[in-house]
């Protein structure tokens, strides 16, 4: 049993919560009651998430070394000796398998999303880390790819405002797990083992937040009025759902301001009952403007 549990702790199953960003298209196209289309979504978040462990375990073998440093990931099953090179090959065994079995199931633009966010995540981990705002900019490409991979799974349109849209709030959540870790170096050893973060400083990181934040607002409420949008929901109500997408920002941003954490995006949007709350009903009165005729 404690193997298995280890075994979980290595495949962070609790970092799947990321790739809910892979259902943002299954709203927007009007499938959500689609059985056909909430199966090949379902397939895609799956297909992420194994894909995703992989990545994690790849990144704990390189890292292992510096993460015996840092006050928290040096628990992890890998870096602490709770899993060894046997099971930890097993487990990469098992998850490619799965992978392999989803393969006929999805298109090829999915799967070269995949391909491109594992490339793109190893690349992280070997090198572009170290690198000022590139780092910033590979974390904010996992949630767009996750966005992308959802559109393609069930090969629909996307609007230019949404896909912009989700770049700013890509970079936004980016840029606010920075912070958590710039704020949690000055009182750990973190510090020392992500060298780039002594490249940033709070101020920068706060007007990079504010930049971002105001690109995800705007291009939202210029999605909801466009005209594309407006010819294919029938409706300009959308409009009035941007009051709990700025209500969300800006709860985001006092969260951020008055926790001291490592800045895990879903940890912070599931973890506090306003912005649970917030999500919710932005999702619900989505779901009564797109569905339910005027």
């Amino acid at each position: 049993m404690k193997k298995i549990i280890s075994v979980f702790k290595l495949i962070r199953p609790g970092q799947w919560l990321k790739n809910v960003f892979i259902f943002a298209p299954l709203i927007f196209s009007k499938h959500l009651f689609d059985l056909h289309f909430i199966w090949r979504e379902i397939l895609a978040f799956l297909g992420f998430c194994f894909v995703s462990s992989i990545i994690y375990i790849i990144n704990d073998i390189l890292d292992s070394e510096a993460d015996r440093l840092h006050p928290i990931k040096r628990n992890r099953p890998y870096t602490s000796g709770e899993i060894g090179v046997p099971a930890l090959s097993v487990t990469l065994i098992i998850l490619l398998v799965l992978i392999i079995l989803l393969v006929p199931y999805l298109n090829h633009y999915y799967w070269y999303t995949i391909i491109i966010y594992a490339l793109l995540n190893i690349a992280y981990s070997i090198g572009l880390k170290k690198i000022v705002i590139v780092d910033i900019f590979i974390i904010a490409a996992g949630f767009m790819l996750r966005v992308l991979a959802g559109v393609f799974a069930i090969e629909v349109e996307i609007s230019s405002w949404l896909i912009l849209c989700t770049l700013f709030i890509s970079v936004f959540l980016a840029v606010s797990k920075r912070r958590g870790e710039l704020i949690l170096s000055s009182t750990s050893e973190i510090f020392n083992t992500r060298p780039v973060l002594k490249q940033y400083d709070i101020a920068f990181i706060d007007q990079i937040m504010t930049v971002a934040a105001s690109g995800a607002a705007i291009s939202y409420a210029l999605y909801t009025v466009a005209e594309r949008t407006v010819i294919i929901f029938g409706t300009e109500n959308l409009i009035f759902t941007t009051v709990f997408v700025l209500f969300g920002i800006f709860r985001y941003i006092y969260l951020m301001r008055n926790n001291n954490t490592e800045g895990n995006p879903m940890h912070l949007l599931l973890n506090d009952p306003p912005m649970v709350v917030n999500i919710l009903v932005w999702f619900l009165i989505c779901v009564i403007i797109i569905y339910i005729p005027n």
